[in-house]
């Protein structure tokens, strides 16, 4: 993994604050999901709000599919775009994966108890947030995933102090990754 900080707090700390960003080009779907399974390590015990952002197609499924692969899942990992949700239960605590590509209105998600869902120890990963802006909790962490020329470029970005403590572990799983192929790994 080649890795081009260009934060200049870089050298000071390793560790993510509210606001920090991590950037990560992504060369393939196999990289897209390895991101994945090193986001459910640096997870470790309580739960979490990941706003996944992209269009269609983007890889926002695949990160979840590497993130419940690496909490144990055998099965598929499809999009939950009907049923809007698809519940995960593991030793660790529950993984709920959200889709709200379909949704009209965000109030919707109030008919579906979306409030029994984002609890205290729960992971909730969620497609298209911005579908559900008003009625969803701020995301701990926001990934934006874009198409570049060959790959992804996905920004992560911390929104509260747990976000931030779940960042500074990616960024330390990604620094001691040698055999995944992420490119540039860059703090901002």
């Amino acid at each position: 993994m080649d890795i081009r900080p260009e934060s200049p707090t870089y050298g000071k700390s390793l560790g993510a604050e509210l606001g920090d960003a991590l950037r990560v080009e992504v060369e393939n779907e196999a990289a897209m999901e390895a991101l994945g399974a090193h986001l459910a390590q640096a997870v470790a015990g309580d739960g979490l709000t990941v706003a996944l952002q992209g269009t269609l197609g983007a890889g926002k499924t695949t990160l979840t599919r590497g993130f419940l692969r690496a909490r144990g899942h055998q099965g598929k990992v499809k999009s939950p775009t009907f049923t809007l949700v698809e519940p995960y239960d593991f030793p660790e605590g529950a993984v709920y994966h959200f889709d709200l590509y379909r949704l009209t209105d965000p109030e919707e998600l109030e008919l579906l108890g979306v409030r029994d869902y984002f609890v205290p120890g729960a992971i909730c990963l969620v497609e298209w947030p911005e579908r559900g802006e008003g009625v969803l909790p701020v995301p701990d962490l926001r990934f934006d995933i874009r198409y570049r020329d060959e790959g992804r470029t996905v920004d992560m970005a911390a929104g509260s102090v747990r976000g931030g403590v779940v960042l500074a572990a990616l960024i330390q799983l990604l620094l001691s990754d040698n055999t995944t192929p992420i490119l540039e790994p860059t703090l901002d």
